[in-house]
């Protein structure tokens, strides 16, 4: 590892006058525009790393436990309207449509929450969302054909979902450095809480009091946490100076860029065919309904219980490093011990095991982000991400319900299974793509910050210190710069890339 001079360090030796250090660079520039003024706050800014972000965390905890914890109960849902002929002329692949299509809505209205907030505030996103939210409960109750539930229960709920997901995933980022991966991984087992009290609450709900009043009493309740939340937040836009542009292309170009986005795409094929299969395949091993809804309770537990540790681990051994480790090791769990699952324990096993693994992606990917693009640029790279989401989202768990072979007394889920797995694997392997280029991306920074004179032809002493600014000076002494420039090909060289990608390094 190597030990990079603080921040005002290097901005002290650039006004000293010192040999070799004053460069012509369109840096040197003095601040006479609005871009320059956003500049110097994000180079200015320190994240309190605590004090009010903890009140956040704790919003942002309750508001996904009332939304990715609500839809994560679909797949009780799913195994209900799956064994009662609920909606008349309803087959089992618009059911397993309209469980993705909630997830896809979600992602793709991200650009246009990100406009919203860029223009009226993250409050006003926020409080759009639970109307949206809970409209879509509240109708649900009332629906007596399917394409009432595709619109309440898919297309609105999503819509509630996206505005309060993208309107809170940004913020804590905001307020913390050293703590950051741990904050996001509490952040994200609120939907394993929420799953799990809701996949319980909804397997009780419905034989006692029916569907109708199971989408009411859920309705209520979530318009109530999330209302009191969505106006307890406070972000920091302004101190961090964050660009909202819902469709930022230049980074499109950028190949790290691109296999996170393949990174994502992989690991929503494996999860949303996991999260909502779990249960029917309860019931394809001679399970009960109420067992069924059991085991998914207890994948989203695992995913409650999971999340804390991996953002934990991810600021101790590397946030690349734990997303790629942990994605990997989803899909080794789908292939080596779901497809031998036949009684309720090794059935209980899997999803509590697979469960802390399986969410990896949502504790972990605005941390990772950060990593690759930076802190200014990240609502535009996520709202990006969201919306390339969309398609394996919603033709996930269809895919997995046509991949069933129900002439298969023992394996109708074997295809299922093997599909999943492989997902996460070619999940972790783009990510490890990018693990490789990140470490020759930080020597390359480190020896610019080093070389007197500035040995990096393209930005100079000046340029590797603005570009290379340490957002994580309270991690410790083995914090490393993120560098915000766009990549060098020398950068991508196969040899070298291959022997970084295997290397021990923090990242």
């Amino acid at each position: 590892m190597t030990d990079n001079p603080p921040v005002d360090m290097i901005h002290s030796r650039e006004h000293d006058g010192g040999p070799n250090l004053e460069l012509p660079s369109d840096l040197d520039q003095p601040p006479q525009s609005a871009p320059l003024d956003a500049e110097s706050k994000y180079e200015q800014d320190v994240p309190p790393d605590g004090g009010y972000g903890w009140v956040c965390v704790a919003c942002v905890f309750w508001i996904n436990a009332h939304t990715w914890g609500i839809n994560s109960s679909y797949g009780v849902f799913l195994s209900y309207y799956l064994s009662h002929d609920v909606f008349p002329n309803t087959s089992d692949l618009s059911y397993a449509f309209t469980g993705g299509l909630s997830i896809s809505c979600a992602l793709l209205v991200a650009p246009v929450a990100t406009y919203l907030i860029h223009v009226f505030g993250t409050r006003f996103t926020l409080n759009l969302g639970v109307f949206f939210e809970t409209l879509s409960l509240i109708g649900s109750s009332f629906a007596t054909q399917r394409w009432h539930i595709f619109l309440s229960q898919g297309v609105c709920f999503g819509w509630g979902m996206g505005f309060l997901f993208v309107g809170t995933v940004g913020i804590i980022p905001q307020w913390f450095s050293r703590r950051r991966s741990l904050a996001m991984g509490i952040n994200a087992a609120g939907s394993g809480l929420g799953g799990l009290m809701y996949s319980l609450a909804v397997g009780a709900i419905i034989p006692r009091l029916g569907l109708a009043w199971a989408f009411r009493i859920l309705g209520i309740i979530a318009c109530v946490v999330n209302l009191v939340c969505a106006n307890l937040l406070r972000d920091r836009n302004q101190a961090v100076g964050s660009r909202h542009q819902p469709f930022a292309l230049p980074l499109l170009k950028r190949p790290e860029f691109l296999l996170f986005l393949g990174w994502g795409v992989f690991s929503m094929l494996g999860y949303v065919a996991l999260l909502f299969s779990v249960a029917n395949f309860a019931l394809s091993v001679g399970l009960t309904s109420h067992q069924g809804s059991v085991v998914s309770a207890l994948l989203n537990l695992g995913q409650g219980l999971g999340r804390p540790f991996v953002g934990m681990f991810s600021d101790r051994l590397g946030r690349i490093n734990i997303a790629t480790f942990l994605t990997f090791l989803c899909g080794l769990f789908c292939l080596v011990i779901w497809t031998f699952a036949r009684s309720m324990g090794v059935v209980c096993f899997f999803a509590v095991l697979v469960g802390t693994v399986a969410g990896t992606y949502w504790a972990t990917v605005a941390p990772v982000a950060s990593e690759i693009i930076g802190l200014r640029d990240l609502p535009s790279g996520l709202s990006i991400t969201w919306l390339v989401l969309v398609a394996p989202c919603t033709v996930s768990e269809p895919v997995a319900l046509l991949l069933r072979d129900n002439h298969a007394r023992d394996a109708v889920y074997l295809r299922v299974q093997i599909f999943t797995g492989f997902m996460y694997i070619g999940a972790a392997l783009c990510l490890w793509v990018v693990r490789g280029w990140k470490i020759a991306e930080l020597a390359h920074a480190a020896a610019a910050e080093h070389t007197p004179g500035g040995s990096s032809p393209a930005t100079g002493v000046k340029g590797a210190a603005k570009a290379s600014k340490i957002e994580d000076t309270a991690a410790g002494p083995e914090a490393q710069p993120a560098p915000h420039r766009a990549p060098k090909w020398s950068l991508w060289s196969s040899f070298s890339l291959l022997r970084r990608m295997v290397s021990l390094q923090r990242v």
